[in-house]
């Protein structure tokens, strides 16, 4: 048999997309056929439709429930990307008739500028009549998002694991890694040389194990001949950070220098001049290897290294 996508496009229906969905969510006909509220033959004659259109079984049934097959987990996937498609077509669509031109779904992780984004936002709505939704999160939860055709583009730290041929990176800046502390407790480090194994034994908020940030942290003081320091709190939440610190003055933790400032502004928090002599890894735009995106998205892309190069040539911010 000859598969190709006109012939497929012609068979598949939404009904059949909300079926793999349900499936997929539920795991058994019964249930389906209960959260639809209709019968279970019902249900059963719309999967044997199914499965002809794709030739083969899409899942094999077993005590537990329905097991996707491997043509039924290609099937699941593509599914769930025609959806996500479909839902932003949608959003975009009813944008356009409240008189904007695009809307763009954007994640970004908690330690790009607030600043920045807000700038970037507000550009892309005065100049191209844009607007956006935002969504913070880490990059093992934003990359998947974007691979599944939730996001749009990423803003976040590219590693390693993230080198594929389905996405490309963009460098948008550099950051540095900032001791942050009480006001109080910030001025009375500050009068010191660097003294890591003082600080090392104080109480820590620190980013989660694993994540990029963390490693780097560890890795400082393991180098430093000290053993790494054991937080109290895991988070990625600026304002968590901000609020413990501010409460606890044997409390430290280390931001990227530009979220530092945005911080330290607020005037309970101060920034101790200490060196860690390495830079955190880049803050890149990560988007989908495709043949031709969104204009909005290519108009975002551009925005953001406007906004990037400026604040280079101003000196402090991103990358200082």
């Amino acid at each position: 048999m000859d598969w190709d996508g006109a012939r497929l496009g012609n068979r598949l229906k939404p009904r059949h997309l909300r079926l793999l969905a349900d499936i997929a969510r539920l795991g058994s006909l019964t249930r389906v056929a209960a959260a639809a509220g209709i019968s279970q033959p019902a249900v059963t004659k719309a999967l044997a439709e199914l499965e002809d259109i794709f030739g083969a079984p899409l899942f094999e049934r077993t005590g537990r429930g329905l097991r996707p097959t491997p043509l039924g987990e290609l099937a699941l996937l593509r599914a769930g990307r025609m959806r996500h498609d479909l839902e932003l077509w949608a959003r975009e669509i009813a944008s356009v008739h409240e008189g904007r031109s695009a809307h763009l779904q954007v994640g970004a992780v908690p330690y790009v500028s607030a600043t920045l984004l807000s700038t970037a936002a507000s550009g892309l709505y005065r100049r191209h009549g844009a607007t956006l939704t935002l969504h913070r999160a880490t990059t093992d939860q934003l990359v998947p998002m974007l691979r599944g055709h939730e996001l749009d583009c990423v803003i976040s730290r590219a590693t390693s694991t993230l080198v594929a041929d389905d996405l490309t990176h963009h460098v948008l800046y550099r950051q540095r890694p900032c001791l942050v502390a009480h006001v109080a407790s910030a001025r009375r480090l500050a009068r010191r040389k660097s003294d890591w194994a003082a600080v090392a034994g104080m109480d820590w908020v620190l980013p989660a194990a694993g994540t990029p940030t963390r490693r780097l942290i560890a890795e400082h003081f393991i180098h430093a001949g000290l053993r790494a320091p054991a937080p109290v709190l895991e988070a990625y939440s600026t304002d968590v950070i901000e609020g413990m610190l501010a409460a606890d003055e044997t409390l430290v933790s280390v931001l990227p220098d530009d979220i530092a400032a945005e911080v330290c502004q607020h005037g309970k928090l101060g920034k101790v001049p200490w060196d860690f002599g390495w830079e955190l890894p880049p803050i890149n735009l990560i988007r989908r290897r495709e043949a031709r995106a969104l204009v909005a998205e290519e108009a975002f892309a551009v925005i953001l290294l406007e906004c990037c190069a400026g604040q280079k040539r101003q000196g402090p911010g991103p990358g200082a």
